[in-house]
């Protein structure tokens, strides 16, 4: 039977959590790891509406890009909007989980995503990520448990590195150990020094997986302690960052650019700022609200910026540079994560041969209208 953390440990894979903001809440919001999962609902936001077509249609884990929980609880009350769904979703036993930043952040994510449904080519990270707290977990077992150890770290989520799974290192070695008095050795007997063939596998985690990875690790290992080593690791290599900087195949009028954009995001109105016969050939984006990232962008070579919830000022820089900025509004830029996550996530589930479905859930509209 599946269960919610086997989807968040795909989730990990598609978005690891460790490339979340510092002020983000990315990661499961409410419910049990230990729920089973059959049926997975995919949407951007955990509104009101899209909870109650969870709890309609039977989900049992409703995946968004925006968290449902966003600033610090100071209370439950029941009675509140934000009470009444998280009353709602564990009621009707559903989870809700997020990836938010960590997906815009992500090699192949949502800002990648976006480019290059724009038509940008050579994509360069617009700003850093935050490093990853990335640790090295080393396990010893006897040699005869060697392969349901390293098939408990597997299950758990460990070794992933990049674009790949399962990554672990083992060697053979003797390991020796005399067990005290009260001792309850699988191996030997009380006082009595042994000598075993052991294996020593190593593997790579992020730092918030250690809890969960050792209790599982601990459950399949024979020895009464398990004898493991926790080291941390500093990044060699930066594969992640927010927003993106591409080329256009061919450079085009910023007025051309605008109609592109419309009709490839159904959009329409745009914001623009810049005069319209610009010739752009690149292009700084990030999904979302990108306001935070104008100076980043006005600091790299790109002509113009897209993103959403860019302001006045924002506009006033980029003109005092001569920049242009493109605003397709926040909704616009986020709403494609549904079929992304859709995709990669029915794609991991196939992999993995489990019984579970998902299914994108196109119900929600941009907020804002115009008259």
């Amino acid at each position: 039977m599946t269960m919610v953390y086997d989807i968040i440990n795909l989730m990990e894979e598609i978005a690891p959590g460790g490339l979340a903001e510092d002020w983000d809440n990315s990661g499961l919001q409410c419910g049990d790891r230990n729920w089973p999962v059959n049926h997975i609902l995919v949407a951007l936001d955990p509104s009101p509406e899209v909870i109650q077509a969870a709890c309609q249609t039977n989900a049992d884990l409703l995946i968004t890009h925006h968290p449902l929980i966003f600033k610090p609880l100071k209370n439950l009350a029941l009675d509140s909007p934000l009470g009444k769904l998280i009353h709602l979703s564990i009621t009707h036993q559903v989870a809700v989980f997020s990836a938010h930043t960590n997906l815009d952040s992500v090699s192949g994510g949502l800002n990648d995503f976006f480019a290059e449904k724009i038509g940008l080519l050579k994509l360069t990270f617009l700003s850093g990520a935050p490093d990853l707290d990335l640790v090295k977990l080393v396990v010893h077992a006897p040699e005869d448990a060697c392969e349901t150890v390293l098939n408990g770290l597997i299950e758990a989520g460990a070794g992933s590195i990049g674009n790949y799974s399962s990554c672990t290192f083992r060697s053979l070695g003797i390991g020796t150990f005399q067990p005290g008095p009260d001792a309850r050795p699988h191996i030997g007997a009380p006082g009595v020094l042994e000598s075993v063939a052991e294996c020593r596998i190593e593997t790579r985690l992020q730092k918030h997986q250690i809890p969960g990875v050792l209790n599982h690790v601990r459950a399949c290992h024979p020895y009464e302690t398990m004898a493991c080593d926790v080291y941390p690791l500093h990044p060699v290599e930066i594969n992640h960052g927010i927003g993106r900087v591409g080329e256009l195949k061919r450079p085009m009028e910023l007025k051309a650019l605008s109609a592109h954009l419309k009709s490839i995001f159904h959009l329409s109105v745009l914001k623009v700022s810049g005069p319209p016969d610009m010739q752009v050939n690149k292009i700084a984006v990030c999904t979302g609200s990108g306001s935070g990232l104008v100076k980043s962008f006005l600091a790299s070579d790109a002509d113009v910026f897209i993103s959403g919830d860019l302001k006045y000022h924002d506009a006033q820089d980029a003109r005092m540079n001569g920049r242009a900025l493109i605003d397709v509004g926040h909704f616009a830029s986020e709403e494609i994560m549904i079929a992304l996550i859709t995709d990669r996530l029915t794609a991991l589930i196939r992999r993995e041969g489990l019984d579970v479905s998902v299914e994108a859930l196109h119900m929600e509209s941009d907020p804002f209208y115009y008259l």
